[in-house]
């Protein structure tokens, strides 16, 4: 059990962490595994006074009266999944560990987070963030850029205050890790010839790098030995490249209003994601289809990220020959080639296989209901649509 818990309920947040664990309760349940889903009351009981506990010390996040700290707070009070900080209570669950230190360090998890989003929008142009527009539309670049700053520093002072042995190293190489990954994407960047083994370092160094650390940190918290660390840790990193996977995915067969992104905004950053690339496997005449998506969302940007005049700078096409209705048919002639090939099956099932990959890894975890919880964390992420 945690100890040093606050007294009395956290009554501010209770709708944040029960909306989290809600959600997994009903991926569960559509995606046909009942048994999971009645696992998720037990859950909520088991850990809603810690997510409280983490959602309190997001929400009293300082902004310092600046406009880089308002810009840094408000993306992290839209919300969002919350599955770091999650993965981080769970695995403190697997020992005995501080309430105070394990709060800490999954606010740390989230804000690490919410910065690389900051970073990315501007990179990648990005419009939409959660169903509002980004932090740098609203502000500018270089706001957008000192607020991922802000929250990486912030993130930075929580795990020293938490004063876990291991835990700082840990989070120092998983940043160093984050970015060499993003270096790799840059670089490749407007590339359609990208390389699934290529697509898997980003996704494991952007992406899974994180949660790796998550449970991790959360299990060094926690007390537990080097060997349930290590566990925890590959599961973490199984998880973090299914999670990338369905990302990926939703970027072209999800809905705006679920992923609150514009569809076709990875390929539009002339980035190459898995489900491209299965597809491109299977009917390599889609190449010149591909290749007009990506040339007409560059066209409408200049080289400083800002729209160019006649453009509504979301890589729609509107403002250039074709406009938005020829980019639309491009994408349906995508889309359409995804359903001949089965695309999103494929993805779906290699995402799974990462899964039960993630789950072999708690083999080594004791049977307790953390254990019971973090499987419920993994299935579900797979089913997610959003």
């Amino acid at each position: 059990m945690l100890t040093d818990r606050p007294a009395g309920p956290l009554s501010r947040s209770t709708a944040v962490e029960d909306e989290v664990l809600g959600r997994l309760r009903d991926l569960c349940e559509v995606g046909g595994l009942p048994d999971l889903a009645a696992t998720i009351d037990d859950l909520v009981g088991f850990v809603r006074d810690d997510l409280a506990a983490v959602e309190e010390g997001l929400a009293t996040l300082s902004t310092g009266d600046t406009l880089v700290g308002e810009a840094g707070t408000s993306l992290v009070h839209l919300g969002g999944k919350r599955l770091r900080p999650l993965c981080v209570v769970l695995a403190s669950r697997v020992g005995s560990a501080q309430a105070s230190a394990v709060r800490d360090i999954a606010v740390a998890a989230e804000l690490v987070h919410n910065a690389t989003l900051l970073h990315d929008d501007v990179i990648d142009h990005a419009d939409q963030r959660r169903g509002r527009p980004t932090a740098r539309l609203e502000l500018g670049n270089a706001a957008s850029i000192f607020a991922g700053d802000y929250l990486l520093i912030e993130a930075l002072h929580r795990v020293q205050r938490a004063a876990v042995p291991g835990v700082m190293e840990g989070l120092l190489g998983t940043i160093a890790e984050m970015i060499r990954a993003e270096s790799l994407q840059l670089e490749n960047r407007g590339s359609l010839d990208a390389s699934e083994d290529l697509y898997f370092e980003v996704a494991r160094g952007k992406s899974a790098a994180l949660f790796s650390w998550a449970l991790g940190a959360g299990a060094l918290s926690g007390g537990a030995s080097p060997e349930l660390c290590r566990a925890l840790r590959a599961y973490g990193e199984s998880i973090g490249v299914a999670f990338q996977l369905i990302d990926d995915l939703l970027d072209l067969v999800g809905h705006h209003s679920n992923t609150g992104k514009t569809l076709f905004s990875d390929l539009s950053e002339g980035k190459i994601t898995y489900p491209l690339i299965v597809v491109l496997d299977r009917e390599p005449a889609l190449i010149e289809t591909i290749r007009a998506i990506a040339a007409e969302a560059a066209s409408s940007w200049g080289g400083d990220g800002v729209a160019v005049p006649g453009s509504n700078g979301d890589g729609s096409g509107n403002g250039h020959p074709g406009g938005a209705n020829g980019a639309g048919r491009e994408r349906e002639r995508v889309l359409e080639a995804m359903v001949r090939h089965n695309v999103e099956a494929t993805c779906r099932d290699l995402a799974a296989s990462y899964i039960d990959k993630g789950i072999e890894a708690l083999a080594e975890v004791p049977d307790s209901p953390a254990r019971s919880a973090l499987t419920v964390v993994a299935r579900a992420s797979v089913l997610r649509e959003r």
